[in-house]
């Protein structure tokens, strides 16, 4: 297969995405797949060094145009900078919020002023960066829109339950922005990663080796799988789960709920008598 990148003249003119977290892991992945695509990138992350080497490879390589936003998500000035582009600039038409951080520990034994930053990094930043984008997108009629959420949302018994608890707030924001932004055109993509081989879990505590090998995907192989389910028009792309039906019969049994999660009148064990005792 010829994998040479097309020149700026020949390839075909996407737009820019304007990826969080890219400096390593999923998010230079992401840039790394999205530029040989044909986007133009805006690459944010602290990291301004690894973000120049990163823009100017992808330059070189793949003949599209990169920009450093060199930005800390937990500082509200830096945020409102990434949000402020987002609206701004009508030449992006792809946002991946994937930024994040984790906190190992229970919530008893953590760093409580961790489990702070690592809340405004994966709930506060994603939910104002999603609703920059939702609003630049949606008044276009046209936009994508891929927040990295955690196979973790779905157990949360297996893991730190703030972690899997901001990730789970990224799964619910972005079925409900699908619901808000599909009839205006503008695409939203979750995509819920296993256990991936990143920097995350060295950052966390928890070192790579201490997990069973079997259960960690490598990145190349998570990204490529999350795009190709976004060419299929998945809303929740799991890419460890091959028996995708399993999924589907769990939205089944949620969406079922929905006519009794809130009526007029308790349920009958709330109000039945107390047995006698014997």
């Amino acid at each position: 297969m010829n994998t040479a990148a097309a020149s700026p003249s020949t390839r075909p003119s996407l737009g820019v995405a304007l990826i969080t977290g890219a400096s390593s892991g999923i998010g230079a992945v992401y840039a790394d797949r999205l530029a040989r695509r044909g986007y133009d990138l805006v690459l944010v992350a602290r990291d301004g060094a690894r973000l120049s080497a990163l823009a100017g490879r992808l330059q070189r390589e793949a003949g599209v145009q990169a920009e450093v936003l060199q930005a800390d998500l937990t500082d509200r000035a830096d945020l409102a900078r990434v949000e402020q582009r987002l609206q701004a600039d009508a030449r992006i038409t792809l946002l991946v919020n994937n930024a994040g951080m984790a906190v190992s520990g229970t919530l008893a034994t953590a760093d409580i002023d961790a489990v702070e930053r690592m809340i405004a990094l994966n709930v506060l930043a994603p939910t104002r960066l999603a609703a920059a984008a939702a609003k630049a997108f949606a008044a276009r009629k046209a936009g994508t829109l891929v927040n990295i959420a955690s196979v973790l949302a779905l157990v949360p018994e297996m893991f730190s339950g703030t972690y899997s608890g901001t990730k789970a707030y990224v799964l619910n924001l972005t079925r409900s922005l699908q619901q808000e932004l599909g009839p205006q055109g503008v695409r939203v993509q979750a995509v819920m990663p296993g256990a991936t081989r990143t920097e995350i879990w060295d950052r966390s505590g928890t070192p790579l080796h201490h997990l069973p090998q079997a259960m960690l995907m490598d990145v190349d192989a998570l990204v490529d799988a999350a795009l190709a389910g976004l060419d299929q028009g998945e809303a929740v792309t799991i890419p460890s789960l091959e028996a995708v039906h399993e999924w589907n019969a769990l939205e089944d049994a949620r969406r079922a709920l929905g006519p009794f999660l809130s009526l007029q009148q308790p349920a009958t064990r709330y109000t039945r008598a107390p047995a006698a005792a014997a």
